[in-house]
């Protein structure tokens, strides 16, 4: 998980394509474009529940065949959520319930936690046991294969999933929530809550540290749940995080307990989002200042924001959070340049891109390669940064 001098933004269309021509401030029909592709994806699909493909794949690069198939859970659930803000409540509930299938039919785990990413398209509710991660056949080998980190179970995404539950707050989503919970409550570590686990069954190898942006989504998450000893824990996590003489949140602790000093956007935004008013504001101008691009320009003057502080290209997801937080401070002229940009990033099928660049750098590492920062976004049409798109353009902020 941001003023402009005046400018002529009624001349500003939101869409890089030929249908809709509306001004950037028009937040509303912003954050229906946003959302369309989304729906169409769902609609698509036909009928029951169904996860939505994360990034369009075209064939030319070996990310398209590692994700031909793949449907992030924490894109989805973000998607769910844009969704329910849009009025869409028969759609995200399709999406819901497809999580919460998958949680019950995992084909090994039976304690909550749900995986990283399952196959896109339609779940069944008349095949148990049938719930797996993604893979790809390799010809090369003759064989089939699944990414390690798509079959381990992170604690944000979970997290997500419970946040887009109780949105929707039915007897069973609830039910599904609260054995999620009682699984995230098994990375319950001295401070915080630990990262949750990479690899496959039967013993996926434990990710010891502690994310300060994946902490927040639990501190929401446990308190949706009245299980306010573990919300207290996980935000006490986050607020330890604070760096007073940089006046910004660490990314959270490293697995021997050190601060991670990485900047994160997220880490630095969510909390802002969530927590108005606690005294983390300073966060927002340390993001713009560091995250901003192009490098050293002026607040005024920035077209988006980068995942972290190396600036090699607009984060796309990231700089629609940014624009979700910079309308409920009050910085509108910044958040519709910022919704330009995602506009002139939008594709012609409807789906924003997640980078500005062809391989854009996170300096996080996805666990498969230790101590290598291999976490890259594509230029790809992205799931998620239409789903954040839709919800800034609705105001709707996942964390309440």
């Amino acid at each position: 998980m941001t003023v402009l001098p005046r400018r002529a933004l009624l001349a500003t269309p939101i869409l890089a394509g030929p249908a809709l021509a509306q001004p950037a401030t028009d937040w509303p029909a912003f954050g229906r474009t946003m959302l369309a592709p989304i729906a169409a994806a769902v609609a698509r699909a036909g009928a029951g529940p169904v996860l939505v493909k994360s990034f369009v794949t075209d064939g030319s690069e070996a990310f398209d065949r590692t994700h031909a198939e793949v449907a992030y859970t924490y894109d989805n659930a973000v998607a769910g959520l844009a969704l329910l803000a849009g009025g869409e409540r028969a759609a995200a509930l399709r999406i819901a319930e497809a999580l919460r299938l998958c949680q019950e039919q995992d084909r090994h785990w039976t304690d909550g936690r749900l995986r990283n990413a399952y196959p896109a398209g339609p779940v069944f509710p008349e095949a148990p046991r049938s719930a797996r991660p993604p893979g790809w056949w390799d010809a090369a080998a003759g064989r089939w294969l699944e990414d390690g980190y798509q079959a381990g179970s992170a604690a944000g995404p979970v997290a997500f999933c419970i946040l887009l539950w109780t949105a929707l707050d039915t007897l069973p989503l609830r039910a599904a929530a609260e054995a999620a919970a009682d699984w995230l409550e098994t990375l319950r570590g001295p401070a915080g809550f630990r990262g949750g686990t990479i690899g496959h069954e039967p013993s996926p190898a434990a990710l010891p540290w502690v994310s300060t942006e994946q902490n927040l989504d639990l501190a929401i998450a446990f308190a949706r749940l009245g299980r306010e000893a573990a919300s207290a824990h996980a935000a006490a996590a986050v607020r330890a995080a604070w760096l007073p003489d940089e006046r910004r949140l660490a990314a959270g602790l490293l697995p021997e307990g050190g601060v991670n000093g990485t900047s994160a956007l997220d880490a630095n935004l969510w909390p802002l989002l969530a927590w108005p008013g606690t005294g983390l504001e300073p966060a927002l101008e340390w993001v713009l200042s560091r995250h901003g691009l192009p490098a050293g320009a002026r607040a005024t003057e920035l077209e988006g924001l980068d995942f972290n502080d190396d600036r090699d290209g607009v984060w796309l997801e990231g700089t629609a959070q940014a624009i979700l937080l910079l309308r409920r401070t009050g910085q509108e002229a910044l958040a519709a340049r910022f919704a330009s940009t995602l506009a002139r990033h939008r594709r012609r099928d409807g789906w924003v891109s997640a980078s500005s660049i062809p391989w854009l750098t996170t300096g996080l590492a996805t666990g498969v390669t230790p101590g290598v920062a291999d976490f890259r976004y594509p230029a790809r049409g992205h799931l998620a940064a239409n789903a954040w798109g839709s919800l800034a353009g609705f105001g709707v902020s996942p964390f309440g």
